[in-house]
């Protein structure tokens, strides 16, 4: 395999601060590579560095001559005043630039322009550009080409950027947290082609199961350095454990041999002045080496629930609804103590809608909600709560309460309690602008506990938190004895929480399915094998036929019309096929979903032209 990447004694901090230091290692060809590691301690920063976007303090970055790179930036940016088609064609990919220049040529009116561009669009191959464009920001619910990129979501802005960098086909894929904001479909769609693509890929998730599936290295940041596992994100496990384990013996060793070695140093000058001077110097060696310690720095999530009564809450005939657009239709549903659920449909379907409805943000059309008294709601909300930017972490949280009641008969104050979530003194005088996004996320979520719920609703609560800090929260979930509704992109954060789910499937359809999200996803894998592969029969389509032959018609001319019939009727038997296909949501190679949807397309402009033939051979008499 040949070599694409060389990374050597990379180092970057700022100010006093190291993120990482002689940062070494390669990237061959064909590598699928995920990037673990705390938030703050660099990822998004040496991701940045690798694709040019900023420079480090010190070592080499060595691409391969001629190979195209791909970046995706974890909040993608776009030039102001664009629509969805030009935000996706406004890349370097010269694919794109040759559409670009020809788009403004026939825009201009210049027939040499046009004629240069005429020739470009040949020599590059471009003119099915744009079409695979379309489909592919059809595909990611991005439709209407004409909107304005200013006024998407922050999960459409995403996708757009996604399939901007699909569509430049580089060989080599930078990705920063490219899960995040997505809904659960489009986060399977990616991980599939990324796994069937033969582009080389080095990115940044907390996706465990979109690390375990994709990729076939993982690389960590600890401590500075840089540790490489050959294998999935199990192995890596694994191989962190081992690690660990050796490192903490090894320390345990030379502590006990320290231990001796002191007894002899600390005997007078002279019993041990014939001795070897390498024993003195071995001495301070093993002195340096037993400082040297593992130190798990966790977020505690150890606060109690306060007590809730038997009652939570009742949904009655609750029906809500944005001009069109249905989010529920007299939905009923009663909710049980220590019940634990999880929320999932498409971006746009009203997960988040549904939430704040619950606790009174949003007011429902019809219907009523019935909180029993004693449920204390913590939410933890997508958006993030509205912190003044200019006041430092310990007053955000001060300003709230002064002493912070954890469990019975134990209080914190700020300081103390920040502390629990990473923290540090030094951390709690920063002001809120400047944190970072797990930073704040961390902050959001202290909020959220310090008032001890004991019923939590989390809006995507996964975005912006590293692995380490995902794996605390679940077990503190796990072991959490109020009520827990947790929407989630996250399969594997859903799936260690839930007991049941909500399906949002849209014109306010929500079914209640027993059992975590792997188990709805296999319900519909046997679903899906279980239909039948060609399009069920429909009712019949009126025959084209004719009292009598018309009179006029050449000999070639019935031919024609008799073949029209048949060819008519294949092709609509076609097209039926192919909505069956996108109906049933059945997954395969993008080059092959690219295909149909290029073919779906064609067969209505060649059915309506020779259903324009046919009226038009019928009508001779």
């Amino acid at each position: 395999m040949a070599n694409f990447l060389n990374i050597e004694n990379l180092t970057k901090s700022y100010g006093d601060r190291l993120l990482f230091g002689d940062v070494t290692f390669g990237v061959d060809e064909g590598d699928k590579i995920g990037i673990v590691a705390r938030n703050g301690t660099g990822k998004s920063t040496l991701l940045r560095i690798l694709a040019g976007q900023e420079s480090a303090d010190s070592g080499n970055v060595v691409f391969r001559n001629g190979i195209r790179i791909g970046y995706l930036p974890q909040e993608p940016e776009f030039k102001p005043r664009m629509t969805v088609i030009e935000a996706a064609i406004d890349s370097d990919d010269p694919v794109a630039t040759v559409v670009r220049r020809y788009s403004e040529a026939i825009a201009s009116g210049d027939p040499k322009a046009g004629e240069e561009a005429v020739h470009e669009m040949d020599a590059t191959g471009a003119w099915d550009y744009e079409d695979r464009l379309r489909q592919l920001l059809t595909r990611f619910g991005l439709g209407d080409f004409s909107a304005s990129v200013e006024k998407l979501s922050g999960g459409q802005r995403k996708r757009l950027a996604i399939a901007r960098t699909i569509m430049a086909e580089p060989d080599f894929l930078i990705l920063d947290e490219p899960t995040n904001h997505l809904d659960i479909s489009t986060i399977e769609w990616l991980e599939t082609y990324l796994k069937r693509s033969r582009a080389t890929l080095l990115m940044v998730t907390h996706d465990r199961y979109f690390l375990d599936r994709v990729c076939s290295k993982i690389i960590e940041l600890d401590d500075c350095s840089v540790f490489e596992v050959e294998g999935n994100y199990d192995m890596y496990l694994r191989r962190r454990a081992e690690r660990i384990e050796a490192m903490t013996a090894e320390v345990a060793r030379v502590r006990n041999t320290l231990r001796r070695e002191q007894e002899w140093m600390s005997r007078q000058p002279q019993a041990r002045g014939g001795k070897a001077k390498f024993r003195i110097d071995n001495f301070y060696d093993l002195k340096e080496r037993s400082k040297m310690t593992h130190v798990e720095r966790n977020v505690r999530l150890d606060a109690e629930s306060s007590r809730v009564g038997s009652k939570i809450f009742e949904a009655e005939h609750i029906s809500k609804r944005f001009g069109d657009k249905v989010i529920l239709d007299d939905f009923t549903y009663t909710f049980a103590p220590g019940e634990k659920l999880g929320i999932v449909g498409v971006n746009g379907v009203g997960k988040s809608t549904f939430i704040k409805m619950l606790q009174g943000l949003v007011k429902q059309d019809s219907g009523e909600w019935n909180v029993g008294e004693t449920v204390r709601f913590g939410y933890y909300s997508q958006d993030g709560i509205k912190f003044n930017e200019q006041e430092k972490v310990v007053d955000a949280v001060s300003r709230l309460a002064e002493d912070i009641r954890i469990a019975e008969g134990v209080s914190l104050s700020p300081m103390q309690y920040l502390q629990r979530f990473l923290f540090s003194p030094a951390d709690q005088q920063k002001y809120i602008h400047t944190l970072s996004g797990g930073e704040r996320c961390r902050l959001h979520l202290a909020t959220v506990l310090m008032r001890r719920p004991n019923f939590l609703i989390l809006d995507e609560p996964t975005n912006d938190l590293d692995i380490i800090t995902l794996g605390i929260l679940e077990e503190y979930l796990a072991e959490f004895k109020g009520c827990v509704i947790v929407v989630s992109h996250d399969r594997f954060f859903l799936d260690n929480i839930v007991d049941h789910i909500f399906v949002m499937e849209g014109d306010g359809v929500v079914k209640d399915f027993p059992g975590n999200y792997s188990d709805y996803r296999a319900y519909l894998d046997n679903v899906a094998k279980e239909q039948p592969k060609k399009a069920p029969e429909s009712k019949e389509e009126p025959v084209r036929r004719r009292a009598e032959r018309p009179v006029k018609l050449t000999f070639k001319e019935r031919k024609e019309l008799e073949a029209l019939d048949a060819e008519l009727k294949a092709l609509n038997d076609e097209k039926k096929v192919l909505e069956a296909f996108f109906a049933l949501g059945e997954t395969c190679a993008p080059d092959e979903f690219a295909a149909r949807s290029q073919r779906y397309a064609a067969l209505g402009d060649i059915i309506d032209e020779k259903e324009m033939r046919w009226l038009e051979l019928s009508e001779k008499e």
